[in-house]
């Protein structure tokens, strides 16, 4: 209630989030806020040395991303937003802020060990500062320009925590939920299990101050008549019977205040919420097609090394119309591809790191495996929700009766290399991006020699020797597979590590390994074809030695892991296999003779499962 007289004034203002954030967007919506979420894309590169405290860059950084989407909203095919609301979270200690962690060790050395990020001490059994700056912009336009009033302040939140033994720490980190949190703990989850005691406005902590927010609503609509003002203050959220009317007619009266009544009582009708994020899933095909066809078209590869060229130049270059490269180029800035400047466009970060196709981190590979491939496979959704079986025969023209590799059968020889490379520079690029996360999800150190079933292009194995540079690696796959699999390694020393051994892990004998490793291999498979697998990695591996098991793992809640369950039905389109939740890999693993399984979220496309023998 304390919110509805702000929600009465607000009720046909187009209000919204520049945050991403699904605590902040749980924290506003159950206090009654009605609000669109429009994700800012500021780059938060602000040089943190140049403010005079701590929390001045936080809300510089919050009223950087507000103002970002409030032009964006402004220039693009958004009509103009009435408020937008933008917030920065930091965590401090000694005067230095914690990001949040690259791997689960740089979250131990926040948590715990001394002397992580330059600390002289730790956050284990120490005080630490939380604040969050918030701006509140104001918008309206006149013509063509946007104006902005911007409303700005902070909140700060002393977390004491306890001193907690390595066993509980190591116990939290292997949770993967550090892995998205600044400072290495979520206080509104399990990393409420480290914190002793806080003090100031526990969801501040969480992500958004809401008590300072509620007043700053309240000063801003219904400030307090001049002649009392002294006698106004608030150390709490002012009550309902403190604030004005809030209707937009001027003065006061019977009828503003019947207005006000009504609005919360719940009596008046009031439009729904925009819906922002259906219509981006409705739309959504949209936005992946411009990006498919500007890497098929080499946009990105035009514009890499820092080029900026007209529309003109990169039609002539890529052998297309002005007019139609013109609003493919727009498109792509719109999306947050590309950068326009009065010179010309040229690539964004995101694309110089992922869609220039030679690129050390490119997504090339990928992204044209699903513009060839999987975008005519998904059209097929609806027979394979019908039939519940795969429907590569639709796509291929063949039942795909034994495959071992989708979309592309390796195994089959009518196919050509170039299809088999293609679909192997997919597997290359998605790899890599869970390759460190999975690596580094537990500790591998005990083991000297390792096993990559169906290891592919050696990824994995790579990201293997590189976090454990005494551990030798054999990537085990189909002879085809390994004869177009030089092409892509890396040069340097840990090369010699990896050995590559053709065969078939049906058929052939498995090499000797302490650890055997399994990377999106299981779901791909029926279940006769997964236990006869485990049943042959089983028998071959000696006691105390492991498997490694990297599959994305569903949330049996349904309220977590969206990409896995979205990936489930990928797997219904395209294999005979099926996605699993932990306890699921927990319980097939034991009943091959494996015990101490463990499973660990990294919070990367792929999760991370490790069993003994």
């Amino acid at each position: 209630m304390v919110l509805c007289p702000v929600i009465g004034k607000l009720l046909h203002k187009r209000v919204v989030l520049a945050s991403a954030s699904p605590r902040r967007r749980e924290i506003l919506s159950q206090a009654g806020l009605r609000f669109e979420v429009v994700p800012s894309r500021f780059k938060e590169t602000l040089e943190k040395d140049a403010f005079p405290t701590l929390y001045t860059y936080a809300i510089e950084t919050a009223k950087q991303k507000a103002l970002e989407v409030a032009h964006r909203m402004h220039a693009k095919d958004f009509q103009t937003p009435d408020v937008v609301i933008g917030a920065d979270t930091i965590v401090t200690v000694e005067g230095l802020i914690l990001e949040k962690p690259v791997d689960k060790q740089d979250a131990y050395r926040m948590l715990s060990s001394p002397g992580g990020h330059g600390l002289s001490c730790r956050l284990n059994g120490k005080e630490h500062s939380v604040f969050t700056g918030v701006a509140i912009v104001h918008c309206s336009s006149t013509g063509d320009r946007l104006e902005t009033k911007v409303l700005e302040f902070h909140e700060e939140t002393k977390v004491k925590f306890s001193e907690l033994s390595e066993e509980l720490l190591w116990e939290y980190i292997h949770s993967g939920e550090p892995m998205d949190k600044a400072g290495g703990y979520g206080i509104q989850a399990l990393g409420g299990m480290l914190v002793e005691h806080v003090s100031g406005d526990f969801l501040n902590v969480v992500g958004f101050p809401l008590n300072h927010f509620c007043k700053k609503l309240a000063q801003l609509y219904c400030p307090p008549p001049h002649e009392a003002a002294r006698c106004v203050k608030h150390d709490s959220i002012p009550s309902v019977d403190t604030f004005k009317d809030l209707s937009d007619e001027e003065g006061s009266g019977q009828a503003g205040g019947d207005r006000q009544e009504a609005a919360c009582n719940g009596t008046v009708e009031t439009p729904p919420p925009f819906p922002t994020e259906l219509l981006g899933l409705i739309e959504g095909f949209k936005g992946s097609k411009v990006l498919f066809t500007a890497c098929k078209l080499k946009v990105f590869d035009v514009l890499k090394d820092g080029a900026i060229l007209t529309a003109e130049d990169i039609a002539s270059k890529i052998d297309t119309s002005v007019r139609g490269t013109e609003r493919l180029l727009d498109a792509c800035a719109t999306l947050g591809l590309l950068e326009r400047s009065e010179r010309g466009y040229s690539n964004t970060e995101l694309a110089r790191l992922y869609l220039v196709s030679e690129g050390e981190h490119s997504l090339h590979g990928f992204i044209t495996l699903c513009n060839d491939y999987t975008w005519e496979l998904f059209t097929h959704l609806e027979s394979a929700i019908r039939e519940g079986t795969n429907q590569f025969h639709e796509v291929s023209g063949r039942r795909a009766d034994n495959l071992f590799k989708c979309p592309i059968p390796l195994q089959d020889s009518s196919r050509s290399k170039e299809a088999q490379l293609q679909f192997m520079h997919a597997v290359h690029d998605l790899t890599k991006l869970s390759a460190h996360a999975v690596a580094t999800a537990f500790d591998l150190s005990r083991f000297s020699s390792a096993c990559h079933l169906g290891g592919c292009t050696g990824a994995l194995a790579h990201a293997l020797v590189q976090e454990y540079p005494h551990l030798k690696v054999t990537v085990f796959d189909l002879p085809e597979v390994l004869e177009l699999a030089p092409s892509f390694q890396p040069a340097g020393e840990q090369a010699a590590q990896i050995h590559f051994m053709p065969g078939n892990f049906f058929q052939d004998r498995l090499p000797e390994a302490e650890l055997y490793v399994l990377s999106g291999i299981i779901h791909e498979w029926p279940e006769d074809k997964v236990h006869q697998l485990l049943g042959r990695i089983s028998e071959r591996c000696k006691p105390g030695g492991g498997l490694l098991v990297a599959e994305a793992i569903l949330d049996e809640e349904r309220r977590n892991s969206r990409g896995a369950w979205v990936q489930s039905l990928s797997t219904l389109l395209q294999t005979q296999g099926r996605q699993r939740s932990g306890e699921e890999y927990q319980r097939l693993l034991r009943a091959q003779g494996f015990h101490d399984v463990r499973v660990v979220r990294t919070g990367a496309l792929l999760d991370a499962v490790l069993a003994t023998r």
